[in-house]
């Protein structure tokens, strides 16, 4: 066998520069980058450097053979001829990786398929001895990658992956795998910062990713030392003496570097249940005189008390892929460049992030950046230096500009201060401020702590923003195709950096959604799992809602006028509520004195939800829930009704109803089933909030109809007055 082999390094896309980089630091020559891999020729001493130095490999591949390939038979011909006696013992295990497709190969499996064979025929003896595939922990592990007609068959000198270094048995929700995190260390510059002493902090360390990946880098640890089982352990052509050179001169180098006084590398996380996870993947990894961890909550980290001591602040904020997460993302953000300005003058500091538009919103200016991709999600690593130049005020100028211009140079700001809004973002904030003003009154009047402040007043702020109580709710309509999407972003997080200060609210009570066209049931699908329920009052009843796992909230603010009527009505009437949703409408018929209600819904979580609305209130007797389809509901009914209301989706297509119910196709259907079931002198209340509704005339030769949609319609919709249309039926 040869005394140098070609190899193969790969790596996470967006990572060759730097691991071709560090691959020659660690020996290999003619190195040449590929998408995802680097490769070069080297002894076998610098692959065992590269297996167990390489912070930032994948797998180190051990090229055997390179041979052009026209078919699955060239496949079997150019392995089979292989010497594999050199490598794997007739009764050993293998497993076989194939990537690529061509030349008469489109399926992997196949591929591998053939590759294993032409190694078992190779290898079978006269005793009949063969080698068996074990996938988990074979003796040596085969690769073949077909590029465009050629074949490159490795052995994999790694075993598993070497970005698992094996500290990290217990992990959060969306854990950045440990060759990322320390190529983002990497790039953050922390290399020549731990040479010069410094410090880091991680605000938001999960598990402890970086903190331990950075005290590694510190102390001179080879990332994979404590690894026991290597992919080249059992291959024949294994030296092991030149391996324990090679492992010995690693441990050195780490007792000498834990020897040393130990940085000051400390982390901070909000969530307790990641605490402990956290110390334990840190005392795994032989760092617990060097890394701490805490609780606490991104606002309130420290630094080093010590003054002088300057470092490194890193943090991979949460992406926010659940509905509402982007406001509480926005605030996060402002509140770690709020800190970063108030306690690391002098620092750096570096955010990895998939969201880059809120790195802007920070109050800093980030002077250099780098594409980076975690997974298949594209991201950008952040770079700041926390020095009063680098500061972003309201109107985006830096304090050397307005210096520059001789105006006063402003301090960093105090935890007390509210973060400076953009030109827009105060001009929507007085807007916020004016309505939130004028409707107040009108609310505390009326006894309603939850209501709509701004509806896209402003078309260029094309949002709802409604309170409950002390929430705040806020949609965001689908901008028109001709708007340039990165400017709607601006202003949507202009308007929600606006929000708190103008409504007084606490920013981690503010939830986003981003409200489209609706179709079948979708308006009704859950979207997140929180299970939080707030308690508003409105008109003296109190009701549940839920900010965050659907994309309505159980409470339709603009039927408001509707249930009051209903409330104001309903004494000693019995009360039919069909497609009742949450019951909010029952629950108001209840309070105004009905002497009994039915409500009807297809769904079991709303009208599980209806009876908790109903016994907050205490209204658990003479009011029955019907879980069903309320066309065939109505179609089998036979009780009469003194009051009856109509609120229906627009389409509504689930599962446990046949066919698909159209409010426009069948509205008139429906509503004479229900006024079948209205007593004499009855009312029926029927709305609906599809925009191009119109009633069937032929209802009014039949009933007493007349339109009322006007008269529910309160103060704070009056902007939206197509909001939904509302008609009064009575039999003639």
């Amino acid at each position: 066998m040869s005394d140098r082999f070609e190899l193969y390094l790969t790596c996470p896309k967006g990572l060759e520069g730097l691991l071709a980089e560090e691959a020659r630091q660690l020996g290999l020559n003619e190195v040449r980058e590929h998408t995802s891999a680097i490769r070069g020729d080297a002894d076998m001493e610098t692959a065992y450097r590269l297996c167990l130095w390489s912070r930032l490999a994948n797998r180190v591949l051990l090229v055997l053979k390179r041979f052009p390939m026209k078919n699955a038979d060239d496949l079997y011909d150019g392995v089979h001829a292989v010497d594999w006696a050199d490598h794997l013992a007739a009764d050993g295990t293998l497993a076989v990786e194939f990537s690529g497709h061509g030349s008469g190969i489109d399926n992997t499996h196949f591929g591998a398929l053939k590759v294993k064979d032409a190694i078992v025929d190779k290898l079978r003896n006269r005793e009949g001895l063969r080698p068996s595939v074990e996938k988990v922990d074979p003796d040596v592990r085969v690769h073949l990658r077909l590029d465009r007609g050629e074949a490159i068959l490795s052995l994999d000198l790694s075993g598993h992956s070497l970005h698992q270094r094996g500290y990290r048995l217990q992990q959060g929700a969306a854990p950045l795998k440990e060759n990322l995190a320390a190529a983002v260390l990497i790039r953050s510059g922390w290399p020549r910062i731990a040479a010069e002493g410094g410090a880091l902090a991680d605000p938001m360390c999960g598990v402890g990713t970086f903190l331990v990946e950075a005290a590694m880098i510190a102390a001179d640890i080879a990332p994979n030392l404590k690894r026991e089982r290597w992919g080249f352990s059992a291959w024949l052509g294994h030296v092991p003496a030149l391996w324990r050179k090679v492992h010995d001169e690693a441990q050195a180098r780490a007792q000498a570097g834990l020897a040393k006084p130990p940085l000051w590398i400390r982390g901070y996380e909000a969530d307790p249940r990641l605490i402990q996870p956290g110390r334990n993947n840190v005392e795994r990894a032989g760092l617990g005189d060097w890394v701490k961890i805490y609780q606490g909550e991104v606002a309130s980290f420290e630094p080093r008390p010590d003054q002088n001591q300057k470092g490194l602040v890193i943090s991979n904020p949460p992406y926010g892929e659940r509905l509402g997460d982007e406001a509480s993302l926005l605030y996060l953000y402002q509140n770690l460049g709020e800190r970063l300005r108030q306690a690391c003058m002098g620092w750096e500091a570096a955010v990895f992030t998939g969201a880059p538009e809120l790195g802007k919103r920070m109050g800093i200016r980030s002077h250099k950046q780098y594409a980076f991709w975690n997974g298949a999600l594209p991201c950008k690593l952040l770079l700041f230096k926390v020095q009063p130049d680098q500061f972003v005020t309201g109107d985006r100028r830096s304090a050397q500009a307005e210096a520059a211009e001789g105006e006063p140079r402003r301090q960093a700001p105090v935890a007390s201060e509210p973060a400076r809004l953009s030109e827009g973002a105060q001009m929507f904030a007085n807007r916020l401020q004016k309505n939130f003003k004028q409707l107040g009154k009108w609310a505390r009047r009326e006894k309603v702590d939850c209501y709509r402040v701004y509806d896209a007043d402003m078309p260029e702020y094309a949002l709802a923003v409604d309170l409950y109580h002390d929430w705040v709710h806020v949609q965001e309509y689908a901008a028109p195709r001709s708007i340039d999407p990165d400017k709607a972003q601006a202003r949507l997080l202009d308007a929600l950096s606006a929000i708190p200060q103008a409504l007084g609210v606490d920013p981690q009570r503010v939830v986003l959604k981003r409200r489209e066209r609706q179709t079948g049931t979708r308006q009704y699908e859950r979207q997140a799992t929180e299970g939080r329920f707030q308690e508003v009052n409105e008109g003296g009843v109190k009701l549940l809602v839920n900010l965050t796992d659907y994309l309505d909230t159980g409470l339709f603010l603009d039927h408001r006028p509707m249930r009051m009527r209903i409330q104001r009505e309903a004494a000693g009437k019995r009360f039919l509520n069909l497609f009742c949703y949450t019951a909010t409408a029952t629950v108001h018929a209840a309070k105004g004195g009905a002497r009994s209600t039915t409500s009807v819904d297809l769904s079991k979580t709303y009208l599980d939800w209806a009876r908790r609305n109903l016994a907050l209130n205490g209204f658990s007797e003479r009011n029955r829930l019907e879980q069903g389809d309320v066309m065939a509901w109505l179609e089998s009914a036979q009780d009469s009704y003194d009051l009856i209301f109509i609120d229906p989706p627009t389409f509504s297509n689930s599962k446990r109803m046949e066919g698909v119910f159209d409010v426009q196709r069948d509205h008139v259907q429906l509503l004479d089933l229900a006024m079948a079931r209205l007593a004499p002198g009855g009312v029926l209340y029927f709305s609906n909030n599809f925009r191009k509704f119109q009633l069937d005339e032929h209802l009014a030769t039949r009933y007493v109809v007349e339109e009322i949609s006007a008269q529910t319609l309160d103060p704070d919709f009056a902007r939206n007055n197509r909001i939904h249309r509302a008609w009064q039926l009575r039999l003639r």
